[in-house]
């Protein structure tokens, strides 16, 4: 029997940072949903005990760095499974991108061995497992849009934003989610984004209000290291994106667009400043 699992991107509609706290971790407040960017993940048993995995993407490893590899081997830990799984990783989402796409493949492969090996685990339990894997793990287990508290394995489901076109664009860099956190000085942050606000647009259904109350504190240290990203944001506005921001720790940034005619206006444009442009919907 084969099992098939969806594992989509997400996206920082806001992120803050409170402080680092005592365990190395940052405590944060977000606002996530997912778009509908994702990786295919397609799992079958094995007899023998053991855990392999193939992509057609050449630039991820497929051994124990690999995050669902690594979450096979939690889950046949936790529940004594004796039996191995081959994973197949049909790689969309790009790397080290910030739209937490090594998290959806470790969550997307623990609720498929949940159904291929029929352990009867309930999502709490998943998400319990998920936080030992990553922080947002946990979210991308649940999916849908949620405030993440904590180190981001706290979850809140709330309302889903109003539908729009999403524009994603990568420039040709990766970005450490750690060396980017390890940067930041939450205690000398001037400014926070406004979860309040940024709730109260969501639940009214206020697409304008979304746009305005987007925030993400990484931005004061990505941009600073990587210019192009802030060039990139520039970029995106001037093309008449009605809210843009960097995604994560980037560096990815994602331009919000209510209407059609629009987008292949940006789209085209930003094609012109680097290769990775996609244009989805948000999964609501």
């Amino acid at each position: 029997m084969k099992i098939y699992e969806k594992a989509p991107a997400k996206i920082n509609l806001l992120l803050d940072v409170m402080r680092k706290r005592e365990d190395g971790f940052h405590e944060v407040e977000m606002i996530m949903t997912m778009v509908d960017l994702a990786d295919r993940l397609e799992m079958e048993e094995l007899p023998r005990d053991t855990i392999i995995i193939s992509s057609q993407a050449g630039y991820i490893p497929l051994d124990e760095k690999n995050l669902a590899f690594q979450a096979a081997r939690l889950i046949k830990d936790r529940y004594n499974v004796r039996k191995g799984v081959y994973i197949h990783l049909d790689k969309k989402i790009p790397v080290a991108a910030g739209l937490a796409g090594g998290s959806s493949d470790a969550a997307a492969t623990l609720r498929g061995l949940n159904r291929l090996w029929e352990l009867g685990i309930s999502e709490e339990e998943l998400c319990t497992l998920g936080a030992e894997l990553g922080s947002d793990v946990p979210f991308c287990v649940t999916g849908g849009t949620a405030i993440a508290r904590g180190r981001g394995e706290k979850l809140e489901r709330i309302n889903n934003p109003p539908q729009c076109w999403v524009i994603l664009a990568k420039p040709p860099i990766n970005v450490s989610t750690a060396d980017v956190y390890g940067k930041l000085r939450a205690s000398e942050l001037k400014q926070h984004p406004s979860t309040a606000d940024m709730l109260s647009a969501i639940s009214s259904g206020s697409f304008g209000g979304v746009c305005t109350y987007l925030g993400n504190v990484l931005e004061t240290v990505t941009l600073q290291l990587h210019p192009e990203v802030l060039q990139l944001k520039e970029i995106m506005q001037r093309l008449g994106a009605d809210g843009v921001l960097m995604s994560g720790s980037g560096p990815t940034v994602f331009g919000l667009v209510s209407k059609e005619a629009k987008v292949s206006r940006i789209y085209n444009g930003l094609r012109g400043f680097c290769k990775e442009v996609y244009v989805v919907r948000m999964l609501t």
